[in-house]
């Protein structure tokens, strides 16, 4: 089976080649935020208290993370779900008649 980095993953990488290019320390902590956000969806924390205290658009940012990484982990759940479905043998005409004990 191919192996397939997590979406939340990917998306962490994109974050920290953002903040590396990024042109002002403001935009370097709006960038580790988001990172952080995402990083804890996957886990299953919740650091928001922490970033009350920062400015308004770094836990802006955090929560964008956090919620998007949320909804990455769902959509990869229902993906996994169907995809498991799908996989799942769906038994034959002549399965179900010995089942209800009509077998011919």
């Amino acid at each position: 089976m191919k192996q397939t980095k997590h979406p939340i993953s990917v998306r962490i990488e994109w974050c920290r080649r953002q903040s590396a290019q990024a042109r002002s320390e403001s935009e370097i902590d709006e960038w580790r935020a988001e990172a952080d956000g995402l990083r804890d969806a996957l886990m299953g924390t919740d650091h928001t208290d922490n970033y009350q205290l920062c400015f308004p658009e770094v836990l802006r940012r955090y929560v964008l993370g956090f919620q998007d990484g949320t909804a990455l982990l769902r959509a990869t759940r229902v993906q996994r779900m169907a995809h498991a479905a799908s996989e799942t043998p769906q038994p034959s005409r002549m399965d179900i008649d010995v089942l209800l004990g009509d077998a011919r």
